[in-house]
């Protein structure tokens, strides 16, 4: 499976460590959305779509997520250092959990070095004028009643 397309969404703000949403075509047939390209300390990096990790209510089962006060059901409070029971090892509490992602380093390097070309290519779009950002869901253009104007080519 190859990646064939990748759609950079830039945000706002100099200061800001999220400096892209991406979305992901592979084979013009599956797409992984809300990818986020960060500025990390060693550097971007991308973040793949994550969920929040939960827990269930001891007085009425319902799922909370870890850092959770209250049971977002019957409000009784809960216990906010419970996440750090359920931390194995070293390093940070896991309270997300990936929802894609690459299985082999060969992969993730070969996304990261399209997602990163993309990115440096969106950068110089936007510094034309009459610059619009691409959409990055397909079904967004349905809605639009005008489609987004690009200063250049599609990015891919």
């Amino acid at each position: 499976m190859q990646l064939t397309e990748v759609r950079v969404n830039l945000c706002p703000g100099d200061g800001n460590r999220l400096k892209a949403y991406c979305s992901l075509t592979f084979d013009q047939v599956f797409v992984i959305r809300d990818v986020k390209l960060i500025d990390g300390n060693d550097g971007l990096f991308l973040a793949m779509p994550s969920r929040k990790l939960t827990d269930r209510c001891r007085r009425c089962s319902e799922k909370n997520h870890l850092r959770a006060r209250f049971c977002n059901h019957c409000g009784m409070r809960l216990d906010e250092n419970r996440h750090l029971h359920q931390h194995l090892g070293p390093g940070r509490p896991k309270l997300h959990a990936d929802i894609a992602h690459p299985i082999s380093m060969e992969c993730r390097e070969e996304i990261e070095t399209k997602v990163l070309a993309a990115y440096e290519k969106e950068i110089e779009l936007s510094r034309q004028p009459g610059y619009a950002p691409p959409p990055l869901d397909m079904e967004d253009v349905e809605f639009c009643h005008e489609p987004a104007r690009r200063a250049a080519g599609p990015n891919s």
